[in-house]
C-alpha cells in the first residue's frame, strides 16, 4: 500500500500555494529520472495538500479567456487575482469556504491510467458529500461533481483540474463548502453555460464545518485509492 504526505496549508495565495505544488511535483518527476537513468529503485513520495486560497480565478492552459467576464480593472476593484495554469479545464473560482486538495502522486505507485485517475477523485468527493446527504454525479464528458444532472437545476458543486507528467500528477479538486457563489458570476464557471454551481451551505441551508468536510475526504480518499495519509515530511 503506498503512502501519500498529508498537509494543511491553511489560507496561502494562490501563487505561493503554486509553488509548494510545483516543488514537490519537480521533486517526485525527478526522482523517477534518476530512478530509470541510474536503474535504481528508490520509492517515489506521494503527497496531499489541503488549502483555502484568497479571492482568484484561474484559467486552464486551453480555456477561452472569454469565460473571465471581468476586466483588468475590476478585478484589481473587487481584489481578486487572476493566474493562467498549466492544467486542464476552463475558467474556475476558488476563494474563502471553499476546500480545495491538491494530491501530488506518483501513479505509478497506483495506477497509470489518467481517466481513471479523474473517475477515482469525483468518486472522492460523491462519497464525500453522500455523508450530508445530497446524491453527486458525473457528467459525461465534463470533469466534477454535479447534482441534480438530468435537469434543468442541474448545477456544480466540485470542479477538478489537474496536470501530469511521467504520471506525477499535480492541481486537484475544489469543493464548495461555505462558498460565497456571487464570485462565479465573474466567470463562465468552466466554460459551461447550461449549469449552475452550489455548495454544501447553500444545499443544506446552513454552514458546514469545514474541517469536518477535510476529515470525510481524507477517509474516502483513502478508501479509494487504497493508501494511508501520514504526516508530512520535509524533503
Amino acid at each position: 500500500m503506498s503512502k501519500i504526505q498529508y498537509k494543511d496549508l491553511g489560507f496561502l495565495a494562490y501563487d505561493k500555494t503554486l509553488a509548494v505544488q510545483l516543488k514537490h511535483f519537480e521533486y517526485i518527476k525527478n526522482l523517477k529520472l534518476l530512478n530509470r537513468d541510474q536503474r535504481i529503485t528508490k520509492t517515489t513520495p506521494n503527497y496531499f495538500f489541503f488549502v483555502e486560497h484568497p479571492h482568484v480565478y484561474t484559467m486552464g492552459k486551453n480555456g477561452n479567456t472569454a469565460n473571465v467576464l471581468l476586466d483588468s480593472q475590476q478585478l484589481k476593484e473587487k481584489k481578486i487575482a487572476y493566474y493562467h495554469t498549466n492544467r486542464g479545464g476552463d475558467s474556475t473560482y476558488h476563494g474563502p469556504g471553499q476546500v480545495v486538495g491538491y494530491p501530488i502522486l506518483d501513479l505509478d505507485n497506483f495506477f497509470s491510467d489518467i481517466h481513471a485517475y479523474m473517475r477515482k477523485l469525483e468518486e472522492v468527493i460523491i462519497l464525500t458529500i453522500a455523508e450530508y446527504g445530497l446524491k453527486g454525479e458525473r457528467s459525461k464528458g465534463e470533469t466534477g461533481v454535479w447534482l441534480d444532472l438530468e435537469t434543468s437545476r442541474a448545477r456544480k458543486i466540485c470542479a477538478m483540474g489537474v496536470y501530469t507528467s511521467r504520471w506525477v500528477t499535480m492541481h486537484g479538486f475544489a469543493l464548495n463548502v461555505n462558498t460565497d457563489l456571487n464570485y462565479f458570476k465573474g466567470i463562465i464557471p468552466c466554460g459551461i453555460t447550461n449549469k449552475g454551481v452550489t455548495s454544501l451551505a447553500k444545499e443544506l441551508g446552513k454552514e458546514i464545518d469545514e474541517s469536518d468536510v477535510k476529515e470525510t475526504i481524507l477517509k474516502y480518499f483513502s478508501d479509494v485509492f487504497n493508501t494511508e495519509f501520514v504526516n508530512f515530511i520535509k524533503f
